[in-house]
């Protein structure tokens, strides 16, 4: 593989992964609102999601997607759509006046998880960097395989993923849990946390 295409690739990666987005805006609603556990849940969510999108463009998504254009949209309404529905069920927890981290340690970690695994997969965003980024610094005659350059590439953005948003996650949990230890503080974490859910669903249809 050629060095220098990936030395680049990690300059361009490492500079759109410390660009906050909706990712950022996810990690940040979780570890705010539901404490460090679950932003760190959240990131091993995003990355076993884009680790996913790593396999399946190196299988060929990527060619599938540009040869169905109407996919891509119909998977970023659906993805605004499902974390609209997180969202209200935080603000669900503030109205009934469950504190927000009680409500996190309730929630089994396999259910944050899930929920952190399709939000990444159906991200616009992610689809996008295989879409449109990762071809760019693909040999086409080199010795490897392109399919193998692609997830060698994928790989690193999920390790790019895992570094940034484990950092994130770390500062905006313990940022929540000095906020939360009032019941009125951890009502307008939990609400603060929906809004920012809501935020990333406006991002996404609107990416």
């Amino acid at each position: 593989m050629n060095t220098h295409l990936l030395l680049l690739f990690l300059g361009v990666d490492l500079l759109l992964v410390c660009t906050p987005g909706p990712d950022w805006l996810y990690v940040v609603a979780r570890s705010l609102g539901q404490g460090r556990r679950t932003g760190l849940t959240a990131v091993a969510g995003i990355c076993a999601g884009y680790a996913a999108h790593t396999l399946l463009a190196a299988a060929g998504l990527a060619a599938a997607l540009r040869a169905i254009p109407a996919a891509l949209p119909a998977l970023r309404y659906v993805g605004a759509a499902y974390l609209v529905l997180i969202a209200i069920n935080l603000l669900r927890s503030a109205r009934r006046g469950t504190p927000a981290l009680a409500a996190a340690t309730d929630q089994p970690t396999a259910a944050v998880l899930r929920q952190s695994v399709l939000t990444a997969l159906l991200n616009p965003k992610g689809l996008l960097l295989y879409l449109s980024l990762i071809p760019q610094f693909i040999a086409p005659h080199a010795a490897l395989p392109i399919g193998l350059q692609v997830a060698v590439l994928g790989a690193l953005n999920v390790l790019a993923c895992a570094g940034i948003y484990g950092a994130v996650a770390l500062l905006a949990g313990r940022a929540g849990g000095s906020l939360a230890n009032s019941e009125r503080g951890a009502r307008r974490v939990s609400t603060a946390s929906a809004v920012l859910l809501l935020a990333v669903a406006a991002v996404t249809a609107s990416a």
